[in-house]
Order: C-alpha cells, then sequence, then structure tokens
C-alpha cells in the first residue's frame, strides 16, 4: 500500500468519527428538546390547575366577622377557654373533613368509609 493511502484511510475514519458525533448531538438534541417541550406542556397544566385551587380556595375561604374581642380570653374562665377551644378544634377537624371528601370527589377517588360515617354522624 502507497504511504498517500494511510492519508485517506485517517481522513476517512476522521470523517466519519465526525459525521457519527454530529449524529449523536443532533439526537441528544432532540431528546432534550422534546424533554423541554414536554416540561413546558406540564408546568402550564400544573400552573392553570394551582391557579384553580387557588380560585376555589378563595372562594371557599370566607372571613367571619370577629365575634370576640381580641384580649378578652384574659377575662374568661378557663372552662370557657377550654370550652372555645374545643369547639374551634372541632370546627377545623370538620372543615377537613369536608375538604378532604371534597378533594376525593373531584378526583374520582373512593371515600373513606372513615369519613363517610363521619358526615352522615354530623348531616
Amino acid at each position: 500500500m502507497p504511504w498517500w493511502s494511510w492519508i485517506i484511510i485517517w481522513i476517512a475514519l476522521i470523517a466519519l468519527s465526525l459525521l457519527f458525533m454530529l449524529f449523536l448531538g443532533w439526537r441528544i438534541w432532540r431528546g432534550v428538546s422534546a424533554t423541554a417541550r414536554t416540561f413546558s406542556d406540564v408546568s402550564a397544566e400544573r400552573e392553570a390547575y394551582w391557579e384553580q385551587s387557588l380560585e376555589r380556595a378563595r372562594v371557599e375561604h370566607v372571613t367571619e366577622p370577629r365575634t370576640v374581642v381580641p384580649g378578652s380570653a384574659i377575662f374568661a374562665t378557663p372552662e370557657e377557654m377550654k370550652d372555645d377551644y374545643l369547639a374551634a378544634k372541632e370546627e377545623r377537624r370538620f372543615a377537613r373533613l369536608q375538604r378532604r371528601v371534597a378533594r376525593r370527589k373531584e378526583r374520582g377517588q373512593l371515600q373513606s368509609l372513615r369519613d363517610i360515617e363521619a358526615l352522615q354522624d354530623v348531616g
């Protein structure tokens, strides 16, 4: 084999390796762009869901006027304070129960028997 054939072989090998690297780079670019596009779509869906959730929370969260003057707990008896605390605790528990049932109903999930029985006991 003449000496110039080695130069042609090496040029061909380098050209093929560059083409292979370009091909791999193109595949990686397509994969990254598809991943970015999917991420963008999912983040848009999550943002829309988050906005709906915040709007629902704003609608459901009703601020009631205060019936108790701040600082009046100083003059209340411990029994009254405990009764107020337990009543508020029960209201918070029931509100959580209602939110949990509504959330599961919205998602199409099964309700737990405990939640169904608790709602039947109240209503």
